[in-house]
């Protein structure tokens, strides 16, 4: 006579219940982590506060004075503050590479091969926790943006909006930056992959208005896609033209979230069968 084991899946209704379950439980292992050990999250937001005093405080007086654009109408905090707070999301997903390649060069990856739990989970529960912890860090670099004199004239309804945009390009590139961790041979070159993302706002109009530079880097920042996202951004906060902006970030969140998707979810399949 065979007995049933506690978890015994079978069943559609019964395999998402403990697919759900398991995600939650690496979403907690995750988070429990981040609070171990913060300094990701610290570097998260860091950076953008540098960048942003150093672009406020020490070039904000020579940048402003130098731009001739209707998307500066105030100080010139109010233009650079979108593009830092983009910075912040970019840098965010970072994490996501640098976790995944910890647990996979350390074992954890195999461990869990042997034990029953849904291999979606523990994916989702890494891209969860790291954009909780990407979503807490915009909202602190936002908060600093506020506390030394961005004034952002958006109603409630357009910084909801603002929020969806950022958290769909957070989520996008937290699934690309999984790929990248999956994939990379050592923690090393985990945290380096991502870089390119994180100063890519730069390359774009988050500084100055692409017009402002030389024809061949003009092109570059019109056709990448932290423009789009960073121009819809901005006038979703500072009230400047969107035109069609808005649908170009959408399309370029959900390309790169696809790709990355599928790029994560192939790298860990791999890594599962070795």
């Amino acid at each position: 006579m065979t007995t049933a084991t506690p978890r015994a899946r079978t069943g559609a209704p019964r395999l998402r219940s403990y697919a759900v379950r398991d995600a939650v439980t690496m979403f907690r292992r995750v988070m429990k982590r981040a609070l171990r050990y913060p300094s990701i999250a610290i570097v998260i937001v860091m950076m953008p506060v540098v960048f942003l005093l150093l672009f406020t405080y020490a070039f904000g007086g020579a940048l402003g004075a130098g731009i001739r654009s209707p998307q500066l109408t105030g100080d010139y905090i109010d233009y650079v503050a979108p593009g830092i707070i983009l910075m912040t999301v970019a840098t965010g997903s970072v994490g996501a590479a640098l976790t995944l390649c910890m647990d996979k060069t350390e074992g954890i990856v195999n461990r869990f091969r042997t034990m029953s739990i849904s291999r979606g989970s523990f994916l989702t529960g890494h891209v969860l926790g790291n954009l909780v912890q990407t979503v807490l860090g915009t909202v602190v670099v936002t908060g600093v943006a506020l506390a030394i004199g961005f004034r952002p004239d958006a109603s409630l309804v357009e910084w909801l909006a603002a929020a969806g945009l950022l958290a769909a390009l957070a989520l996008a590139l937290t699934w690309l930056s999984a790929g990248m961790g999956l994939t990379a041979k050592t923690v090393e070159s985990a945290s380096n992959l991502p870089l390119p993302i994180t100063f890519l706002p730069f390359l774009g109009s988050a500084v100055v208005p692409t017009d402002t530079m030389p024809d061949a880097l003009r092109w570059f920042a019109e056709y990448q896609p932290f423009t789009p996202v960073n121009e819809t951004l901005r006038g979703l906060l500072m009230g400047t033209e969107i035109g069609d902006s808005a649908s170009l970030s959408l399309a370029w969140c959900a390309a790169i979230g696809l790709v990355g998707y599928l790029w994560s979810r192939t790298a860990f399949t791999r890594q599962t069968k070795r």
